[in-house]
């Protein structure tokens, strides 16, 4: 029996997604602002390569890994919270993720004695959690104002901890210091424990997004249309906005508050997958660490023997995207 046509051509770019994650993951291995090449890297996966080389080659393992992580949880929480808003706009931005990650790395290096990348990370994670539960406590409450309560909730908490934010830094400059090189977004100087800390709340958020995937795509239907259906729109949409926290805030905790890619990659994905969830989903989970591992590779490589960090790469390539896509609404509304 052969395959629908939209599924074949589904299949097909799902396969040239996974392709161009594989390579992107071997590209991220191979280089970087220290030359090698890709016979380098088979020379130290087959053992036959000299110490330096396979210190070299180890030492972008970790970054590689963290990419794939953060890729995959920006992007798919950019679409649940597209989906769950209905606002093609919407990104873990909306939900005052970066705001509460940034002022707990603000608190922690003024107050609390961290220092480095390393220190910041285990602050941003309580701080970026407790901020989007914050918000979603607050745009719950009282059982009504759905979406448009949702969103005024996050830019008042986002407002009120970027004011913060900006006193405690302009007031410290030692602060400030440390600060900036955490709130650009970078994948480098961060090792395999900073992973593991953050992937519990990433597998969390990938396996309830994955359940949730069929009730949001009654959810798109309109609320009494997925109440006929039997789902509960409350249930969805809190589920939705949990699995949208949980991923943004491991995300953000590992690798600092990344721009764009929640926002771009969920419109990369719906036009290669259509309307179907649960195909955005698998889409944005294979998209989203493709462009950030490239974006990262850029980076390194553009400016050697320096580098570039990823968020000002992903800010370059999100830009347009943002642009595109509001010129899109423009012309179906």
């Amino acid at each position: 029996m052969k395959a629908p046509p939209a599924t074949g051509r589904r299949v097909l770019l799902f396969a040239g997604a996974v392709l161009a994650l594989a390579l992107a993951v071997l590209a991220s291995i191979a280089f970087g602002s220290h030359p090698t090449s890709l016979g380098d890297v088979v020379a130290v996966l087959s053992g036959t390569a000299d110490p330096n080389l396979v210190t070299v080659v180890e030492s972008r393992y970790p970054r590689t890994a963290l990419g794939i992580l953060a890729g995959l949880c920006l992007a798919v929480a950019g679409t649940l919270m597209q989906g769950v808003t209905r606002n093609p706009l919407a990104d873990p931005g909306l939900l005052g993720i970066t705001a509460g990650a940034s002022a707990a790395v603000v608190t922690s290096i003024a107050f609390l004695g961290a220092a480095g990348q390393g220190g910041a990370v285990w602050w941003a994670l309580p701080g970026a959690l407790l901020a989007g539960l914050v918000v979603h406590v607050i745009g719950s409450a009282g059982g009504g104002g759905g979406v448009a309560r949702l969103v005024l909730a996050g830019a008042v908490v986002t407002a009120v901890l970027s004011a913060y934010v900006q006193a405690v830094t302009l007031s410290l400059p030692r602060v400030f210091d440390s600060y900036r090189y955490w709130v650009v977004g970078a994948l480098g100087g961060r090792d395999f424990p900073v992973l593991w800390s953050v992937l519990p709340l990433a597998v969390a958020g990938l396996v309830l997004a994955v359940l949730l995937a069929p009730g949001l795509n009654t959810l798109a239907l309109g609320d009494q249309s997925a109440a006929a259906l039997g789902a509960s729109p409350a249930l969805m949409r809190a589920g939705g906005l949990l699995a949208a926290i949980l991923l943004s805030t491991a995300a953000t905790a590992a690798v600092g508050p990344i721009a764009f890619v929640g926002l771009a990659v969920p419109h990369i994905a719906r036009a290669m997958s259509g309307v179907d969830m649960r195909a955005q989903i698998a889409f944005s989970a294979v998209v989203g660490p493709a462009l950030l591992l490239l974006a990262d590779v850029a980076g390194r490589i553009v400016l050697q023997p320096q580098e570039l960090m990823v968020g000002v790469i992903t800010a370059f390539i999100g830009a347009p995207a943002l642009l595109l896509a509001v010129r899109r609404m423009r012309g179906t509304s």
